[in-house]
């Protein structure tokens, strides 16, 4: 009986390595097709950035200068959208996930439906990874995506209490993220409102750190990123249209 148990278990892992080996394999495609030849891998219709009206764009440009004119006077664009997030063809979508699992929840959730639009390889990926600390954040292959990369973060439970942890921890998700963004060469990416969802984390100090740490990492990395877009929720969308 004894000697069933581990064949079994020894089955499943050799499944499971042998499923990452494909999609490894499968990355590696990927990351090499062009622009167009990517397109023909898209599971459903995109959305450029270049067809989201930056905040210049809508008239807002007092705002806009006085909380993003970088130091070296160079500038880069900001976006508020409120979509889909799975459909926007930009180097890197944010997925705002959970630790241990490492990203796959209720399809309701942003995970949810980032893991159902990129197909099973990215679950794939995801376990291999180990899960995720809280405020860290891990980078994977976009697959079935528009996006060509994934960065995952975990975002602070506050279930509407926010004190000095929950502060940092937010910060740090949106910052590790950048710096991945930095760290690959990526020049564009949409982040969702992190932590404001199911984790109760009060919609105003949320885009105040969002806003206050994406400012602060572009006055110094100017350089390293073209367009940041932020995907909101209605109920979200007036906090950062406020500030």
């Amino acid at each position: 009986m004894v000697e069933v148990e581990y064949q079994i278990i020894f089955l499943e892992e050799e499944e499971f390595v042998t499923e990452l080996f494909v999609c490894f394999l499968f990355t590696e495609r990927l990351l090499q097709l062009d622009r167009e030849d990517r397109r023909k891998e898209y599971r459903k219709g995109f959305t450029q950035l270049d067809d989201i009206p930056t905040w210049r764009e809508e008239n807002r440009c007092e705002t806009f200068y006085s909380l993003f004119k970088v130091l070296n006077a160079k500038l880069v664009e900001i976006s508020l959208y409120k979509g889909d997030i799975t459909v926007l063809e930009v180097d890197a979508i944010v997925n705002a996930g959970r630790s241990l699992t490492l990203f796959f929840c209720v399809c309701v959730s942003v995970d949810g439906c980032i893991h159902k639009a990129a197909g099973c390889c990215l679950y794939d990926e995801c376990h291999s990874l180990n899960g995720c600390e809280t405020g860290k954040a891990k980078i994977t292959c976009g697959y079935d995506l528009p996006a060509r990369y994934v960065i995952h973060t975990v975002g602070p439970v506050a279930r509407g209490h926010v004190g000095d942890k929950e502060i940092q921890d937010l910060t740090s998700c949106y910052k590790n993220s950048l710096d991945l963004v930095k760290e690959y060469d990526l020049r564009t990416v949409a982040f969702p409102c992190i932590s404001t969802g199911i984790y109760g984390y009060p919609n105003e100090p949320a885009a105040d750190i969002a806003l206050g740490t994406v400012k602060k990492w572009i006055e110094e990395n100017s350089d390293k990123v073209r367009h940041i877009a932020g995907i909101l929720e209605s109920r979200i969308c007036i906090e950062f249209k406020q500030i």
